[in-house]
């Protein structure tokens, strides 16, 4: 194998002039990552780390209950406030390509201690997704065995550590698989939308004037009742993020990420709303809809059979789902470790790649933790997902505002339209989602403040004293590749 290199990014240099010139990697650092995937394999992984379908069987019927006939059009809402944080991914992600995703770009741009909190945030989020969809799983093979809560929760820690064992292997490997997995589900959600929409007996106007049932009939949605599903949605869709994570093992990642961003949204948010449009205007009385009992209702607009199809569809792709989430989750880690965030033993064990290719402890380590969240509240769960999000999407806003300064400017990347007005107009949405997420989950605001917290205590007790060995972001030379 060739002599890798790494060039060393220290806080707020530039990555132009980290890419002119490279340092040998420290000793005893990771061997890099393997570029082996173009924009078509990115897009694969990245639309089923997305996992419309999966959002669109596991999520969605969640937001029925909450919202009615407003779902849809919160989805819309959401969508569009993605538009912009894709733009923002799509700048930063081209211009510092790094498997460490959020916290390299931030950190470039903004500071080390920016980089610590966005890695913490990200954190809980790529720790937290992906136990909430292997739960699904539970949900869809009733066609085959009846399960309990407790069953259900078995299940989705089955499915991470079967994740867990496909995200071991080779990454080209997991791409076809993960693509035939998608292949299912998009036909999933295509027969879901052909099913509703031949059988509406509501007409379009249910989707602007949103009603919902309660225990007073049926009631109007408000518009801050709509404002306040925005995080959930913005759970719905999140994933198109997942580029950022693999530019590392990307031909020519400051082409391919911005691309595989931009396609992956477009698509994944195509095959949730459009399938969720087709279930409201078909959804039947408003209790069914509430209920937000799909396979029940499929099987009204179709038989049995077919939604037994349809089922097993959906659990195939929440274990796709889980399988592409622990390939990001494990590369963060990985990252992390090249980073040296962690004492010397802990940076060695987390950099570690296998035969395959990929960051094998760091894939237990993500995974491990995942199987035990299963048993957690899953309405907390969800609540902290929804604020971690917010929060994530918040930092990369800010980060982007920074993109265009000084020497970043000359940076080679992709550069997104009508800047800086979208980052701004995307850091007023998201600071009112807070606002808002503070007043009606307060409990999961707290819990990840508290996170953050603590870890700020490990960045002012552990790493800044050490600043000169620990925390120190780098960017993969993107000539360089393991044999």
């Amino acid at each position: 194998m060739a002599e890798a290199t790494l060039p060393t990014v220290d806080a707020g240099s530039p990555p132009s002039s980290a890419a002119t010139g490279t340092t040998p990697l420290h000793e005893g650092a990771p061997k890099p990552l393997k570029r082996s995937i173009g924009v078509v394999g990115g897009t694969l992984l990245t639309l089923s780390c997305l996992t419309p379908a999966s959002s669109l069987f596991v999520i969605v019927p969640g937001m029925f209950a909450d919202y009615g006939t407003g779902t849809p059009m919160v989805l819309v809402i959401a969508a569009l406030l993605c538009v912009g944080v894709a733009f923002c991914y799509s700048e930063l992600g081209t211009m510092v390509p790094s498997a460490g995703g959020e916290y390299a770009m931030v950190g470039t741009l903004m500071g080390r201690f920016a980089a610590w909190i966005a890695f913490i945030v990200a954190g809980i989020v790529v720790m937290v997704v992906p136990p909430i969809i292997a739960m699904g799983t539970g949900d869809y093979i009733g066609s085959i065995v009846q399960l309990d809560d407790t069953g259900i929760k078995w299940a989705g820690a089955l499915v991470m550590i079967g994740a867990m064992i496909m995200g071991l292997l080779d990454l080209r490997a997991n791409a076809w698989v993960t693509g035939i997995f998608l292949g299912l589900e998009v036909i999933a959600a295509a027969v879901v939308a052909f099913l509703g929409f031949g059988h509406t007996d509501h007409g379009a106007s249910e989707l602007i004037h949103a009603k919902t049932l309660t225990e007073s009939g049926m009631s109007p949605v408000s518009t801050a009742v709509l404002v306040s599903g925005l995080a959930a949605a913005l759970f719905a869709l999140q994933g198109f993020s997942t580029a950022v994570y693999l530019a590392e093992e990307m031909d020519q990642p400051r082409r391919t990420v911005s691309r595989t961003v931009l396609w992956t949204l477009a698509i994944g948010g195509a095959i949730l709303i459009i399938p969720t449009i087709a279930i409201t205007l078909a959804g039947g009385d408003m209790q069914a809809l509430t209920d937000g009992d799909l396979p029940t209702l499929i099987e009204g607009w179709s038989n049995h059979g077919v939604a037994t199809f349809i089922s097993l569809c959906i659990a195939l792709a929440i274990i796709n789902a889980a399988i592409v989430m622990v390939i990001q989750n494990s590369r963060v880690l990985y990252a992390s470790a090249r980073d040296r965030a962690w004492p010397e033993p802990i940076n060695r064990a987390f950099g570690t790649v296998n035969r395959f290719g990929s960051p094998w402890v760091s894939t237990l380590a993500v995974s491990i933790p995942g199987a035990a969240l299963c048993f957690v509240d899953l309405t907390l769960l969800n609540s902290v997902t929804g604020v971690a999000v917010t929060l994530l999407y918040l930092l990369v806003a800010a980060g982007s505002l920074a993109a265009r300064r000084g020497q970043h400017k000359h940076t080679p990347a992709w550069r997104m339209p009508l800047w800086p007005a979208v980052p701004v107009v995307l850091i007023g949405g998201l600071v009112y989602i807070m606002i808002e997420l503070f007043k009606d989950e307060p409990k999961a605001v707290y819990w990840t403040l508290g996170i953050i917290a603590v870890a700020a205590v490990y960045w002012a007790a552990y790493l800044f004293p050490r600043k000169n060995t620990r925390w120190v972001i780098t960017l993969a030379d993107e000539g360089s590749q393991q044999d």
